[in-house]
């Protein structure tokens, strides 16, 4: 009795036509949404000017912290009327940044006390002026505590 059929016509090969209709059916479906889902940010670039012409050097405000008092470029100001200084200056100007440079033996509260000041008088940006450090200073140990 032979209750399976005739197994000798029996294939072994898989359906391949479901697979591709799906493939196809997907390929679609990106090919629509791709388009759809592509966001872009409009901009206008500036037009290159042909001929800038002479441009007025801007003059750098550096806040000066001395020993012997505060300076905005060569001028000396007491701490008291820093901001209406301050005030005067940035009021007019376009750009609003000032550089602070301090002599080391300035206290950092001081520091942080003049950028508060010039914050509050108008100034948006801050840069710290730097001395440049020689190989010798980085290099020297630091003193030994003393014994007391």
């Amino acid at each position: 009795m032979d209750v399976g059929g005739d197994t000798s016509h029996a294939k072994s090969e898989p359906n391949v036509v479901p697979l591709c209709d799906i493939l196809l059916v997907l390929l679609i479906i990106f090919m629509i949404i791709i388009p759809v889902t592509q966001k872009g940010i409009d901009i206008k670039l500036p037009e290159p000017n042909p001929d800038p012409g002479p441009q007025p050097p801007s003059r750098l405000i550096v806040l000066n912290l001395k020993k012997d008092g505060i300076f905005i470029n060569q001028e000396s100001v007491p701490r008291e009327l820093l901001r209406g200084r301050l005030k005067e200056i940035f009021d007019i100007r376009a750009d609003k940044t000032a550089f602070l440079k301090a002599e080391p033996t300035v206290k950092f509260g001081e520091v942080v006390r003049v950028m508060d000041i010039a914050k509050g008088a108008g100034v948006d940006t801050i840069g710290i002026i730097t001395e440049k450090s020689t190989p010798q200073a980085a290099a020297a140990p630091a003193p030994a505590p003393s014994p007391n």
